[in-house]
């Protein structure tokens, strides 16, 4: 099919921009989670052969959230999942609830059961029968997002239960881009989230999958007593092949990924957005369809110095 680009405002920073359509919400019964598991799919209007990213959104967002980044996504040729876990502001669980202890259980049985739904989900999206293709499958996600989907690509964790090892690695997820994601724990923690996230203590050893690990060099969050350098922990502790781009300036919400105009964001930058954009898709191009030469690209710009960033990879 041939490709036309149709630009009025839209996303265009890098390849051929597409008009997007969006389907929400889309919802699916999952087991013993007490509410239906509601999606978001956004897709090109034109294509075939569309790769997929499952993204995980940060704690308290939702289906609707990171615009920025989804919206881009989609405009260069990805159909891109978004669910709503129950940790969700949109949600609203009680304080008291007794899900809430296993929210970081429910949050990576999400994404194991939409993978597994796959078929039945493209299937129901109308417009996207017949033009995805279900064997390129990356991950995604920002701050708890970026911890729950690099389960999926081989990290681990402790059980906060009874101490064994979560393990989820799927070998049907082939790639990932991680954004400000947690690092080690241990002393490494601040109380607040020794206390709030017991399972904050990852393996990264075994993520062998391909990762871009995406981070801010400003990012003082309240998880960590470390400082900015504890967000770069899953490329420096995970095997190759690995990529970190770090964001000279970049605090926690790196420019402005939650959303358009989030109040959230404390570092507003378009600038930034923008060249997150441009790296992640390069970087998932770069999986997904040998011989594009779009990372090689971004990386060469990148180290012939910038304002916005470098990139380390291994």
């Amino acid at each position: 099919m041939s490709e036309k680009a149709i630009h009025i405002g839209g996303d265009h920073v890098a390849g051929i921009a597409r008009p997007v359509f969006s389907v929400a919400p889309v919802s699916m019964p999952v087991e013993g989670r007490g509410a239906l598991l509601r999606l978001r799919i956004s897709a090109p209007l034109e294509g075939s052969e569309l790769p997929i990213i499952l993204f995980s959104h940060g704690n308290g967002q939702s289906l609707y959230a990171y615009g920025p980044l989804v919206n881009h996504w989609a405009a260069q040729g990805f159909v891109v999942i978004q669910p709503t876990h129950l940790d969700s502001r949109m949600v609203g669980l009680a304080q008291d609830d007794p899900r809430r202890p296993q929210l970081w259980r429910h949050r990576e049985n999400d994404l194991v059961r939409i993978l597994d739904a796959l078929p039945v989900l493209l299937a129901a999206t109308p417009g996207l029968t017949g033009r995805v293709d279900a064997d390129r499958i990356a991950v995604a996600g920002h701050s708890w997002g970026a911890q729950t989907a690099s389960m999926l690509l081989g990290a681990r964790h402790p059980d906060p239960d009874d101490g064994s090892v979560v393990d989820i690695r799927d070998d049907r997820v082939k790639a990932g881009v991680l954004l400000t994601i947690p690092g080690t724990g241990g002393a490494n923690l601040s109380p607040f989230a020794a206390q709030r996230f017991p399972l904050m203590h990852p393996d990264f050893s075994g993520m062998t999958a391909p990762a871009l690990i995406i981070a801010g060099d400003a990012d003082r969050g309240a998880m960590t007593l470390r400082g900015p350098e504890w967000w770069r922990e899953a490329y420096d502790c995970s095997p190759a092949p690995k990529a970190l781009f770090t964001l000279h300036g970049g605090e926690h919400s790196l420019g402005g990924i939650p959303n358009y105009e989030a109040r959230e964001t404390t570092d507003e930058r378009p600038a930034r957005v923008a060249v997150i954009q441009r790296v992640s898709t390069a970087f998932l191009w770069s999986v997904f369809r040998p011989g594009d030469e779009s990372w090689h690209s971004v990386v060469a710009e990148l180290a012939g110095g910038t304002a916005e960033g470098r990139v380390e990879a291994k």
